[in-house]
């Protein structure tokens, strides 16, 4: 080899030890963001300090507070009378970095959430009354009336589903179309067990209560034993109010809190 291919072999690989360098950085600084803080899954410890903080302690005990209100409020101005309610409560730890497929679970370190289900007795002769109540008390809500948490109002379709439970007139959702059995916004769902049609259709029993871990997962039947069994054997028929899930606490990967 000649001193001039010696010199020219020798400059390529400087270039290529170069290029390697640079390509090495760059690995370095993927590897070193993907580990940052702000890219890495939360860890169930960190999920625990976070819950038990005394921020997302006092959320927790105002979003209770709140969605108790709305179920208790069927009971003390509708004929429908609480029976049973259930709160399921998570707090959950945000995922690593996404880098394809993102669906906002790598923005958060810590997202809390609570579902309250209630479960109501009622008299099955006079269904027609007691949906009528419910809707007369949420005209009172949606005149503005502080306080007050019912949804639900005297629109067309209700005031037809009124009398059809009264006799007065025909299914509202057309002649040849199942017993209705819920009315819904989106931010409540009532539904009830059906009394009108020969097939009937109940409201469903209690999901297996999951493992209560507090301040990561809580489970709350009230009363603990009671099924839905045991309202219909009491009252005769089943009102179910689903309120939707209230997100009450969250901290974003920078350490800012977003819901409390």
């Amino acid at each position: 080899m000649t001193s001039n291919q010696a010199q020219i072999a020798a400059t390529a690989l400087r270039q290529a030890a170069k290029r390697l360098c640079r390509i090495l950085s760059v690995l370095l600084i993927f590897a070193l963001t993907a580990c940052s803080s702000q890219s890495r899954a939360t860890s169930p410890k960190e999920v625990r300090r976070l819950g038990g903080s005394a921020q997302a302690e006092e959320s927790r005990r105002k979003a209770e507070k709140r969605l108790r209100s709305i179920a208790e409020s069927y009971d003390k101005k509708t004929p429908l009378t609480l029976a049973l309610v259930t709160l399921d409560d998570i707090c959950s730890g945000g995922q690593a970095k996404q880098w394809f497929f993102q669906d906002g679970k790598d923005q958060y370190k810590i997202r809390c959430a609570l579902r309250v289900t209630a479960y109501y007795g009622a008299n099955p002769e006079r269904i027609g009354d007691i949906l009528d109540a419910v809707f007369t008390a949420g005209d009172h809500s949606s005149r503005g009336a502080i306080g007050d948490t019912i949804p639900f109002n005297h629109d067309s379709y209700r005031r037809r589903l009124v009398g059809y439970y009264r006799g007065h007139g025909p299914n509202p959702s057309g002649p040849d179309a199942e017993e209705p059995a819920q009315v819904f916004t989106p931010s409540q769902t009532l539904a009830w067990d059906t009394v009108r049609s020969s097939k009937k259709r109940l409201v469903q029993e209690l999901a297996p209560c999951m493992k209560s871990d507090p301040p990561v997962t809580r489970c709350l039947h009230e009363p603990a034993h009671k099924a839905v069994a045991d309202i219909r054997r009491q009252y005769g028929m089943v009102f179910k109010l689903e309120l939707s899930t209230s997100d009450y606490y969250e901290v974003s990967k920078k350490g800012e809190v977003l819901i409390s």
